[in-house]
């Protein structure tokens, strides 16, 4: 794929900072149909638990020709949801381009399913697999790509390294945008003083997120466990780890990361990084295993911060709306759909 190199849409947008930040405001035109909301099973009942699903909201073609087109499953970043507004903003133009569109939401996000005894982590790629195969059974789905920003670029990643030399047939294609691949060393860089901001800003989502369920399920969750919380290691150590099976942070880091398995990735994938990204860190060693993958394409780009990559917008039959890396992914999806 031949990308026109990025540029930022002006010259305050050649920083990291202000690129993350302008990316959560930047004005965009979102047209979506209907949504048709979808509770997709990811985890039987066990013990005193539930059956857990996730909330998915879905934009099909007529079913006519619904099996045959891409269909694109999007997912979110900590603290966001299928609402976010660049969840929103690439399902828009997914659907346009003539595509199907999953908009999945992590373990008990979303605003639709009532809520269930369990947490969201970088690990759960277990849950894209069940999601994708569902809607496969359900419609006879052809080809899929899973597309996933942030923690969510992690957990699609795992899950395509994961199937190794024996993807499903109909997994066509990956994209992880700014994916949090190496997980401890972005939650230590999340830590710095210049990146504080952000890491409030994530610490007071996911405490509010666990003691509203702790409200919820006094009998599976102990509020307490954040009153010390000062980091995002401190909460993933205390809360993630604690209820999700792992000894303390690092091992969660350890055993959720992507990093692991990035080089048995046998998909076209496509993975998109600014260096300037003010917290999201690739190691050496998962860089080097990024090259080496035939199967994967990396692209650092100089400028964009996390998640943004603002470029100037253009006039014209698809009326561009400057978001690059949107732009480069849904080129990416589709020349691998034909």
């Amino acid at each position: 794929m031949s990308l026109p190199d990025y540029q930022p849409r002006n010259r305050w947008l050649r920083n990291g900072h202000a690129q993350t930040i302008a990316g959560n405001y930047w004005p965009r035109t979102i047209s979506l149909p209907p949504v048709q909301v979808e509770a997709v099973e990811v985890e039987r009942a066990r013990d005193e638990r539930p059956a857990i699903a996730v909330q998915c909201d879905c934009h099909w073609q007529p079913e006519a020709v619904r099996a045959e087109r891409m269909t694109i499953i999007l997912l979110h970043g900590v603290g966001g949801s299928s609402n976010s507004h660049y969840v929103r903003g690439n399902a828009s133009k997914a659907f346009r381009a003539g595509c199907n569109v999953v908009r999945m939401n992590l373990r008990n996000c979303g605003d639709v399913l009532p809520p269930t005894p369990t947490l969201y982590n970088a690990g759960q790629s277990g849950d894209v697999r069940a999601v994708a195969e569902h809607f496969v059974k359900r419609y006879g789905l052809q080809r899929i790509a899973l597309v996933g920003y942030s923690m969510g670029g992690n957990v699609m990643l795992k899950y395509a390294g994961e199937s190794g030399d024996s993807p499903p047939p109909w997994l066509n294609s990956v994209v992880g945008i700014s994916p949090a691949i190496d997980l401890s060393a972005s939650s230590d860089a999340l830590h710095l003083w210049r990146n504080r901001m952000y890491e409030v800003n994530f610490l007071q989502k996911l405490n509010s997120r666990f003691l509203h369920r702790a409200q919820q399920f006094p009998q599976f969750f102990d509020a307490t466990a954040v009153r010390r919380v000062r980091s995002l290691r401190d909460f993933d150590t205390r809360v993630v780890a604690r209820y999700c099976g792992y000894v303390d942070a690092e091992d969660y880091y350890c055993h959720a990361t992507s990093a692991n398995v990035i080089g048995d990735i046998t998909v076209p994938t496509l993975i998109v990084h600014a260096q300037d990204d003010p917290f999201i860190r690739l190691t050496a060693t998962t860089r080097a295993k990024l090259l080496a993958n035939p199967h994967i394409q990396l692209i650092e780009t100089e400028h964009g911060g996390h998640c943004a990559f603002l470029a100037a917008p253009e006039n014209g039959p698809e009326n561009f709306d400057g978001y690059w890396a949107e732009r480069a992914l849904l080129e990416f999806v589709l020349t691998r759909a034909n």
